[in-house]
């Protein structure tokens, strides 16, 4: 079934019933061919093109049905909350979608474009005061009312960003005090050569850090190279501009300075482990 959406950000009135109305004044069939903007992805689906004429029905099969002249092709948003659905949509005139429906005068919501603030409250003031039953919403509520499972899905993917920082964090020591372990006699032997625990626990925590910030470079390219790939698949598969993945430059700011301070105090608890001990017994003896 084909619906029809009122374009732009607007306040939106919730379904009222109108049981008072007569409902049987939708306009006759025009005698005139007018015109229709259809889904992008329907006209690729169904191999139509614009100029193409095309007949609107709520009915399979209808051939008495109306014709209409293919005006525009509407581009998908890029909602995350219209992933998910399938269904394509279409503009039509007024006049077209109420004898296609047959719903007359009714509507089960409609959205006003207003201009500034206070024009907006006094909308919201008119329209909730009109009748028992409507109710009128800034768009901008909405937006957060019916976004609640991406909050959740947020949340969700905070916890995994903060379970992955501990659980690396606590990875990259063990693989400094392994790694620097087996420098032990390196160590030993610079002690022993009048060398101070204070250079060496330096030499080590900047060669930790240097090496932090090299991996986390690493790992900045080849998570923009994963996620160019995770957008061009899953753009080409929901017929979508909606970027599915961002690394943005707070993103990688953050994961650098974050590496570098994790391999920084990683490597300094691992030098000061090593320092610690007598040269002699670093040597095995």
């Amino acid at each position: 079934m084909i619906r029809h959406w009122l374009a732009g950000p607007m306040a939106l009135l919730a379904a009222a019933p109108v049981a008072a109305q007569v409902i049987d004044s939708a306009p006759t069939r025009s005698a005139l061919v007018r015109t229709i903007a259809l889904d992008a992805r329907l006209a690729t689906d169904a191999g139509l093109r614009l100029g193409d004429t095309v007949r609107i029905s709520a009915l399979t099969g209808d051939r008495t049905a109306e014709r209409a002249v293919v005006s525009a092709l509407l581009a998908r948003r890029a909602d995350p909350s219209e992933i998910a659905r399938q269904e394509y949509r279409a503009r039509l005139h007024l006049d077209q979608l109420q004898r296609l429906s047959g719903y007359g005068d009714r509507v089960d919501r409609f959205a006003i474009r207003t201009s500034g603030d206070s024009a907006r409250a006094a909308l919201l003031t008119t329209v909730n005061a009109a009748a028992f039953g409507f109710r009128a919403w800034p768009s901008a509520e909405i937006a957060v009312r019916t976004s609640r499972t991406f909050q959740v899905v947020r949340r969700f993917h905070r916890a995994i960003g903060v379970i992955t920082i501990v659980a690396s964090a606590a990875f990259l020591l063990c693989i400094l005090l392994l790694k620097i372990d087996e420098r032990r006699r390196d160590v030993a032997a610079l002690r022993m050569m009048g060398i101070s625990s204070a250079t060496i626990v330096r030499s080590v925590v900047l060669e930790a850090g240097l090496i932090a910030l090299l991996g986390s470079l690493f790992g900045v390219g080849l998570g923009i190279v994963m996620a160019r790939l995770v957008n061009w698949h899953f753009q080409g598969v929901h017929r979508t501009t909606l970027a599915f993945t961002l690394v943005t430059s707070e993103t990688i700011l953050f994961a650098c300075a974050l590496s570098v301070v994790l391999g920084t105090v990683a490597g300094w608890v691992a030098a000061r482990r090593l320092v610690a001990r007598p040269p002699l017994s670093l040597l095995g003896r």
